[in-house]
């Protein structure tokens, strides 16, 4: 299902009917119909929590992770000790551009899920950018 802005903001205003997990369900259902991956352009999906932040592209198609990288990598643990949050962010997106990069995967699709494109949201897409992605 596929709901415009207004129809979610009044199902989530309207006696508290929804409860905020099933918000967040027609949120990302919404933002999902219009982003798809495909084969030429697989979609890079990312999930963030708040210590860790996932990062992953996925071919839709054939429903496969054909890259995943996060915070809890043992590699990447050694370069983050004591840094900020944003910056960690960024190095997640230049390490998964450089794996991605030894795939053949250069054009994806950025699905930043229900999150807005601002703070960790934004490094990890920059530092994907510097890593040579292009969306």
């Amino acid at each position: 299902m596929k709901f415009s802005k207004r129809i979610l903001w009044k199902l989530k205003n309207k006696h508290k009917i929804l409860k905020p997990n099933r918000y967040k369900k027609l949120k990302r259902d919404s933002l999902r119909g219009s982003i798809k991956g495909i084969d030429e352009r697989p979609r890079l999906s990312v999930y963030r929590s708040n210590k860790n932040i996932y990062a992953q592209i996925i071919d839709d198609k054939s429903s496969t992770t054909l890259v995943s990288c996060c915070t809890l990598d043992s590699d990447i643990q050694i370069n983050i000790q004591n840094k900020t949050p944003s910056y960690m962010s960024y190095l997640i997106g230049h390490r998964l551009a450089d794996l991605s990069l030894k795939k053949n995967i250069k054009k994806i699709v950025f699905d930043r899920g229900r999150y807005i494109y601002h703070g960790r949201i934004q490094a990890l897409a920059d530092g994907a950018r510097a890593g040579g992605l292009d969306f």
